[in-house]
């Protein structure tokens, strides 16, 4: 979006053809585009439909909230979740941080978070048109800026004793898409490092994938998960914050290290528990083995097993219906038998595509399954199961 267009997005001239793209039931529709463009320019009422189709993907981050700001498709898709947004400003506000500097904001949704915490917000933008958008979500300017150079500037006289934070969320998209290399980050790496070693309260959130050996022992690591989905790795630094510590955030409930000893291995029992995402990045699976009084079914793997169920956020639970050899040909019998037609495939540690087993399968029948694909130390088994809720 080039930044004239973005101004005019956010000014009261775009008010009457934001209300009447709202009023379509589908924005992205040709019959929408017609009507949007007898009252604004082209390139106008594509502005304003792609808003409204944006706002009403972004429910589901921001709630009811989406309906009063601005996005774009590769700044919504980066958007930190509102309540993950606002346990990180709770914990910057632990940590003391009166005022925090949001460099790369986006649309401003970690800023807006800030702010509803009571901290003072610096919010720096590089892209002009993006830094229109995070101005209007803020109600309050965004400082257009190199990321690198700005807070050079701003710490150039020493630490801040007002208590100054700072948070960075890099941009992780090239122009082959959506990346998750540390060495496509954008600001670069070393600055990122630099940030988590300069004394201020600091955190950096990065991809779910980064890996384990790029994080120094002198950081926080906390991976979070969000209704199912491992949504990002937040990195802590700086006073109040615990070298080396680990932990898995999951819808909001905190899973922290505590140096259980591995899990034994056993045989699979009434029930299966699969650690969330969270935890399996986090590598807390011993920990959540702990918790649910469990062991682990086969080495290294990160499905756990007992003969009870022991409720956890940190795990699904499944009741076994049968453990059957992982063989097509009997899985194949099974599914007719049993006339499953829903059929969900989970898999840890065996090479196999769900998808393309499930084709294979041929489910048609009224009932549904679960097979849970995993070695053993007797061998490869499909598990039956259904989910405990």
């Amino acid at each position: 979006m080039q930044p004239d267009l973005a101004r005019w997005l956010v000014s009261d001239d775009a008010r009457a053809a934001l209300r009447a793209a709202a009023a379509e039931a589908d924005p992205e529709s040709l019959g929408a585009a017609t009507r949007l463009r007898a009252l604004v320019e082209p390139d106008r009422a594509a502005a304003v439909l792609t808003q409204v189709a944006l706002r009403r993907r972004a429910r589901a981050k921001f709630g009811e909230r989406a309906e009063g700001l601005f996005f774009t498709r590769d700044g919504l898709e980066q958007a930190t979740r509102a309540s993950v947004a606002a346990r990180r400003a709770r914990r910057f506000a632990a940590l003391g941080a009166a005022v925090v500097a949001d460099l790369g904001c986006g649309l401003g949704a970690d800023a807006l978070a800030l702010i509803d915490a009571g901290i003072a917000a610096e919010a720096v933008e590089r892209d002009e048109a993006t830094a229109v958008l995070a101005a209007a979500n803020l109600g309050r300017p965004v400082a257009v800026a190199d990321a690198q150079a700005w807070w050079a500037e701003r710490t150039a006289s020493g630490p801040d004793a007002a208590g100054l934070g700072v948070f960075a969320d890099p941009a992780r998209r090239t122009a082959s898409g959506r990346s998750w290399r540390v060495e496509d980050l954008s600001p670069p790496w070393p600055f990122v490092e630099s940030l988590l070693s300069g004394g201020h309260p600091a955190c950096v959130k990065l991809g779910p994938g980064v890996p384990h050996d790029l994080l120094e022992d002198a950081v926080e690591a906390e991976w979070v998960s969000e209704g199912g989905s491992v949504v990002e790795c937040a990195v802590w630094a700086g006073p109040g914050t615990v070298a080396g510590r680990r932990a898995a955030v999951v819808d909001g409930v905190e899973l922290v290290a505590s140096g259980r000893p591995p899990a034994e291995v056993g045989p699979v029992g009434a029930f299966v528990y699969e650690p969330d995402g969270a935890v399996v990045r986090a590598g807390l699976v011993d920990e959540v083995a702990g918790l649910v009084r469990g062991h682990r079914v086969a080495p290294g793997l990160a499905y756990l097993s007992a003969d009870w169920v022991m409720p956890t956020p940190f795990a699904t639970c499944f009741a076994v219906r049968d453990v059957l050899a992982f063989d097509e040909k009997v899985l194949r019998a099974w599914v007719r038998a049993e006339g499953v037609g829903v059929l969900e495939i989970k898999k840890r540690g065996v090479d196999v595509d769900p998808a393309a087993l499930r084709r294979r399968l041929k489910p048609k029948g009224a009932a549904s399954a679960t097979l849970i694909l995993t070695p053993t130390p007797d061998g490869a088994v499909a598990i039956v199961a259904d989910r405990v809720r």
